[in-house]
């Protein structure tokens, strides 16, 4: 961790505001459901509504947060991958 970032974990008492109650919220909740794609409605101000439709595009993957500890970008999961792949015995053609 960079000692220059500050502790986001020490101040979210203080900067949260009463407004924003997230006590009933639900870790994860529609997680399943954005990796299927999901929809944006945007309000205007005229009152018209701009609905966007987002899909993954095909082949991306989408990192748990567990593992993008470890690998942050594109770079460092192909260079883990290709150290596997590596390691995988090259099989036998008959």
């Amino acid at each position: 961790m960079n000692n220059n970032e500050p502790n986001l974990n020490n101040n979210i008492e203080d900067d949260m505001l009463p407004e924003y109650d997230f006590s009933q919220g639900v870790r994860g909740k529609h997680y399943h459901a954005y990796r299927q794609g999901h929809q944006v409605t945007i309000n205007k101000e005229d009152g018209t509504k701009v609905v966007q439709n987002f899909v993954l595009e095909e082949g991306s993957i989408i990192l748990d947060p567990d593992v993008k500890e470890y690998f942050p970008d594109s770079e460092s999961v192909n260079n883990a991958l290709r150290t596997l792949i590596n390691l995988i015995p090259k099989s036998k053609k008959k």
